[in-house]
């Protein structure tokens, strides 16, 4: 409940008292980039403040593809699906990913600390094929880097927990 209250603060604030009344696509967008994905009491408040049906919102919202309808794990990961890294295996990589994660895409693992989607392009296609691991970018990926990555962020958090 405090999130929903959070999040109906946010709307009310963003949009509406600073004067700034947005199109329905530039609010979606705020407001996943706000909570990264769009909680359904966001989406009620956008069609009551923008006059239009929750039907409607929702309509647009699924209709591209960006968008989430659940919260990202902790660790979201990225792959990159662009010519470059479609050419060089980005599918393999995908694949791999899922794999060891046990989602597929779109998914979020059940202890929430990963979240797995593709993107068209990162824009960096000289490291192709790349991944995004949160804010990192990371160029020349391979199944075995992709253990490499998974295993140490594995060492990582075992030692973090070690120390508490």
């Amino acid at each position: 409940m405090e999130e929903n209250q959070e999040v109906l603060d946010w709307v009310e604030e963003y949009f509406f008292e600073s004067g700034r009344v947005s199109n329905l696509i530039g609010a979606l967008l705020a407001l996943q980039s706000r909570f990264g994905y769009l909680p359904k009491v966001g989406m009620r408040a956008l069609a009551e403040k923008l006059s239009l049906s929750a039907a409607n919102v929702f309509a647009v919202a699924t209709f591209y593809n960006q968008f989430r309808f659940i919260p990202p794990g902790k660790y979201p990961i990225k792959v990159c699906m662009g010519t470059a890294c479609h050419i060089k295996q980005g599918g393999l990589i995908l694949d791999h990913f899922e794999r060891q994660l046990d989602i597929s895409e779109g998914e979020v693992t059940g202890d929430r600390e990963y979240s797995l989607d593709r993107v068209a392009c990162v824009g960096c296609c000289t490291l192709a094929p790349v991944a995004l691991i949160g804010d990192e970018v990371i160029g020349d990926m391979s199944p075995t880097k992709v253990d490499g990555l998974l295993l140490q962020h594995k060492l990582k958090k075992e030692q973090e927990e070690g120390k508490e």
